[in-house]
């Protein structure tokens, strides 16, 4: 599964950011992410997650992530994959801003 085919927007999504960033701020280390993804991802889910992110996963098509959202919510490996995915853009995009700022 490719999360980026869902369509979801880091910056456009009712998230915990500051919760997100427990996730990004990891990435350097892929133990670690993963460590504070399994931990974070079940809570970003709640707090707004769940919404966007089924209905992203229905307008793709694939019904074995949608199975998998249905099934586990925030404690499924969809879930996780797309907490990942939020948190390599929210990493992305505040890298270049503080390019941005240094120049």
């Amino acid at each position: 599964m490719d999360p980026t085919q869902f369509g979801l927007d880091v910056d456009r999504l009712p998230i915990c950011q500051a919760c997100l960033s427990f996730v990004s701020g990891s990435l350097d280390d892929p133990k670690e992410a993963r460590r504070w993804c399994f931990e974070m991802t079940p809570f970003i889910w709640e707090e707004g997650l769940r919404e966007p992110a089924l209905e992203a996963v229905r307008r793709s098509g694939d019904a074995a992530a949608l199975a998998d959202l249905e099934s586990k919510g925030g404690r499924s490996k969809t879930a996780r994959t797309i907490v990942m995915e939020l948190a390599r853009q929210q990493d992305e995009r505040a890298r270049r801003r503080w390019h941005a700022m240094q120049n």
